[in-house]
């Protein structure tokens, strides 16, 4: 239970839907309850997002061509929580604060849609979900290098994908 939220932001991201990622993360918690069992001493962080993880590839293969997974409108306060975590800022922005902010949270937002979703996965786990190459490589099944080489290609095209949108 305490992973939920993690679970769920992370299973937003890769479908592109807060109801599809309710779905996903529904699946992820009862394929979780039937493994329980199987859970040795570890991290329960990373076991459990590899679950949810698994259950929106497969949620995605059986509801969805990959070449048509985006992310739908969102309101600026749920963009904000998915992107920061739900931390909140102490400081009351002023009106051209949230305007600019949300401008950037859309450009941002646009621009991580655009990745391909094996290097928008990476990008997320680490830089949203704050796990290291080691726990990455774990969920995504994939050696660290590979994980270290994806988050690089994925900065890079982030950026490049933003410097797009200022011109």
């Amino acid at each position: 239970m305490p992973r939920l939220d993690e679970g769920y932001r992370l299973a937003r991201w890769l479908t592109g839907s807060a109801s599809d990622a309710e779905d996903v993360v529904q699946e992820a918690c009862i394929r979780a309850y039937r493994a329980i069992e199987n859970f040795a001493e570890g991290n329960a962080r990373a076991w459990f997002l590899t679950i949810v993880r698994n259950a929106a590839y497969s949620w995605l293969q059986r509801h969805r061509p990959s070449k048509l997974v985006s992310l739908e409108d969102m309101p600026i306060e749920a963009q904000h929580e998915v992107e920061t975590g739900g931390i909140l800022v102490a400081a009351v922005p002023t009106p051209e604060d949230l305007l600019l902010a949300k401008q950037r949270s859309v450009a941002l937002k646009n621009a991580v849609e655009k990745l391909p979703l094996h290097l928008r996965e990476t990008l997320v786990l680490r830089e949203f979900h704050g796990l290291s190459y080691r726990e990455i490589a774990a969920i995504s099944n994939v050696p660290t290098g590979t994980v270290m080489s994806r988050l690089a290609k994925a900065r890079q095209s982030l950026l490049s994908l933003l410097k797009e949108t200022d011109h």
